[in-house]
């Protein structure tokens, strides 16, 4: 499988990560930064070994690209940015896909982007380069937002920072590194949780 040609986006000055400009943090530290009500505004794209898997994956990868660069690129060189994200070779997608249907989605991108689009609440957002490990994360994450009972939104907090790291999720390891029995993992484990798990694990 080739390895993702991030440096292009790079060179190009594309931007594909960025923490929330309105919200602020509840608490800010050398490593993380702690939403008490959560935020929407964080986009962190190719921050893991996960790969684009789905065409609704891709087209929502590129609404975020558009989003976060549509004051410094003109549309001609979106497009072109698109089309190399969209390009197996360069190691962002798992899959083909025929010119015809790219360039319906590029399109869609155009003609509908602008506003922010639709993400994923999260609590806590690591910085980068915090030499942090998985286990490290994730008790930061039982202290933080777990203190009380265990939720959704903590185990799915476990989720992203275990599949940011490369590793696949399991039952045993959220249960082990949440300080939690199995059975309450499996409890908590909503039909929306169960899909994300299924999809970071592929994207693998």
């Amino acid at each position: 499988m080739n390895e993702r040609n991030i440096n292009w986006l790079i060179e190009r000055r594309i931007i594909f990560r960025r923490d929330p400009i309105n919200d602020k943090p509840t608490i800010e530290t050398h490593q993380y930064k702690y939403y008490e009500d959560g935020t929407y505004e964080c986009y962190h794209l190719f921050n893991s070994k996960s790969k684009i898997t789905t065409y609704k994956s891709l087209k929502w990868h590129l609404f975020v690209l558009y989003y976060l660069n549509m004051d410094n690129i003109i549309n001609s060189d979106f497009v072109t940015v698109a089309r190399f994200i969209a390009d197996k070779q360069n190691g962002f997608v798992t899959f083909f896909i025929k010119n015809k249907l790219l360039e319906e989605i590029i399109g869609d991108v155009l003609m509908q982007g602008g506003d922010p689009p639709k993400n994923k609440l999260r609590k806590i957002i690591f910085k980068m380069s915090t030499g942090l490990s998985t286990r490290e994360k994730l008790s930061i994450v039982g202290k933080l937002i777990g203190r009380s009972k265990l939720d959704k939104e903590t185990i799915y907090q476990g989720m992203i920072d275990i599949n940011s790291d490369g590793v696949r999720i399991t039952t045993r390891w959220l249960a082990e590194l949440l300080g939690v029995s199995q059975r309450t993992i499996h409890r908590h484990m909503c039909e929306d949780l169960k899909r994300e798990k299924k999809l970071m694990n592929e994207e693998l």
